[in-house]
């Protein structure tokens, strides 16, 4: 060891390197270790670009797309490097809209006619980028600068959005003669995101695909799926008739003081549209059962709820069942590869008694229907049931809209709904707002609120949530009869002012920390909405607190 030295630590084990060796030089010794190229390190917990210099003792972990942080960035780096090639090809004015994820991909628009043939081009000029091995720089710069560079290439959302912050320096990224802004950190290099493919879907859109943490060895064929695809169309119509697209037009419809008609205006959207699917329901004679799933933190209780409300104003009569009540005895529940139970997985709920009593309900006679004590693990039989002639069976669970639930019953009697806070909400053209996000910022305040969990306690068990999803719920979506989106256009300004403080107790050293900061960066770009004016049967609330459904 001498003075020109310094000791890093790399996944336990110590080494020692010059002073001011860049963490891609390093990163070159451990790359073989990585079936991605690693994109950006973890220098003392803190995300750091390659080019970043190592001067004092250092705990570093590479990141490549396998990672949360790192599948981030691949994407955001994909769609600036597509960007690029369609400004290259075809002039400056040309660009893109990042609009949400589909199919373990990214739905992309364009504001211009999209062909295959230009698909191709395009495809090939952003490989053409990525094998020229071009730099990705990183830059301060001025706001009104920038304000002026975006006014001219037409980027009208990104002037916006910049008149909502006070900093007279912001940091963009530049590729070739371009620049642009992402609330990730980017590679030092275009070399480094080799891995994509795009899809052609219309005239104006196409799906960027790319391997994902759940699917990281290859790229996943693109699937339709007309149900989601159809709920986001939605949802995307009704966001450009009330002019709020993107962070800067809602925070132009608080800073106007219209916010209390916009939540009103909100509600009465999504109460309507419930509404009318309860119609739809009591209007079709065959139906008997009513399954909801979504993933977590989509609202479903209050949707549930609510329908159970709108359908009783019709004249029917619902029969709630929980399907937690079903699970099987404790010493009968399967295990996971670590050897814990695993609550989540359908072998889980005792799919045969399930079964047996919606059919003998459905069939008029009457039941005893579980009740599952947790503490002791065991179904207790109390509550008899019986379905009234203008009955039906509501029933909320994780596997609603497996095809196993329900099997042996007359498909035309099912009805199964499929429940996701969706939003076609942006920041810019470039950064969308992800459903996950969404659902995450709920999650945080309800569990802070409701079981005083801490927010690193919630950001740490995100991941096992997520692996849940995408196991026993997204595999399903596309057997629901009907999609309601739970979300809400105004909500990220409410869920700011509840998260927020929570985000800021996350300590540097925690693990949590770069998530709880991506977090912080990303509600910056929100005004904060108070929640007075919120109905006591909003959705929200389920969140928040303050719900007419929960004592």
């Amino acid at each position: 060891m001498s003075l020109d030295t310094v000791k890093i630590t790399v996944d336990g084990k110590d080494f020692y390197t010059k002073k001011g060796t860049t963490l891609e030089a390093i990163a070159k010794e451990f790359e073989k270790d990585f079936k991605h190229p690693i994109l950006v390190a973890k220098a003392n917990n803190s995300l750091k670009e390659l080019n970043y210099k190592v001067e004092k003792p250092k705990n570093i972990t590479f990141l490549d797309l396998t990672s949360k942080e790192g599948n981030k960035i691949h994407i955001n780096t994909l769609v600036f490097i597509l960007s690029v090639a369609v400004k290259e090809l075809y002039g400056i004015k040309y660009d893109i809209c990042s609009r949400h994820s589909i199919d373990k991909g990214l739905y992309i628009g364009t504001n211009f006619v999209l062909t295959e043939s230009r698909l191709e081009d395009i495809k090939k000029k952003m490989e053409e980028i990525i094998n020229e091995e071009r730099p990705i720089a990183k830059l301060n710069v001025d706001r009104l600068e920038a304000r002026d560079y975006f006014s001219k290439i037409g980027d009208k959302s990104k002037v916006n959005i910049l008149k909502y912050t006070t900093n007279s320096y912001i940091t963009l990224y530049k590729l070739g003669n371009y620049y642009d802004y992402f609330y990730t950190r980017m590679p030092i290099n275009t070399k480094y995101v080799k891995e994509f493919d795009l899809t052609y879907i219309s005239k104006d859109g196409l799906v960027l695909r790319f391997p994902t943490i759940y699917n990281s060895d290859t790229i996943k064929e693109y699937q339709d799926h007309p149900g989601m695809f159809k709920a986001f169309k939605d949802c995307s119509d009704w966001a450009k008739n009330m002019n709020v697209t993107d962070a800067s037009l809602l925070n132009d419809v608080v800073s106007t003081g219209k916010i209390d008609e916009f939540i009103r205006i909100n509600e009465a959207k999504q109460n309507n549209e419930l509404l009318e699917l309860a119609k739809r329901i009591k209007n079709n004679g065959e139906l008997k059962a009513v399954l909801l799933a979504g993933p977590s933190s989509s609202g479903k209780t209050t949707t549930s709820k609510k329908l159970c409300m709108f359908l009783k104003s019709f004249g029917v009569k619902p029969l709630v069942i929980s399907m937690d009540d079903y699970f099987v005895e404790r010493e009968e529940t399967p295990v996971d590869e670590n050897g814990k139970p695993d609550y989540e997985c359908l072998e889980a709920v005792d799919l045969k008694l399930l079964d047996k009593q919606l059919q003998e309900l459905v069939s008029g006679e009457e039941v005893t229907l579980p009740t599952y004590n947790f503490l002791t693990g065991k179904k207790e039989f109390k509550e008899k049931a019986k379905l009234d002639p203008n009955g039906i069976i509501v029933m909320e669970g994780i596997h609603a809209l497996d095809d196993k639930i329900l099997k042996n019953s007359n498909g035309k009697n099912v009805f199964r709904i499929y429940i996701s806070a969706l939003t076609e909400l942006n920041i810019d053209n470039h950064n969308c707002i992800s459903t996950t996000s969404n659902r995450l910022l709920r999650r945080i305040v309800r569990d802070n609120k409701t079981r005083g969990h801490s927010v690193q306690k919630t950001l740490s068990s995100w991941g096992e949530v997520r692996t849940g999803e995408e196991k026993y719920i997204f595999p399903y979506q596309d057997n629901a009869d009907y999609v309601f989106n739970s979300g809400l256009l105004y909500e990220i300004g409410i869920l700011k002012t509840y998260v927020e403080p929570l985000l800021y107790s996350v300590d540097p050293r925690d693990s949590c920390y770069e998530e709880a900061k991506r977090l912080i960066n990303f509600l910056g770009f929100f005004l904060p909405i108070p929640a007075d004016a919120i109905p006591q049967d909003s959705v929200l609330r389920e969140f928040i607190g303050g719900s007419c459904f929960y004592e």
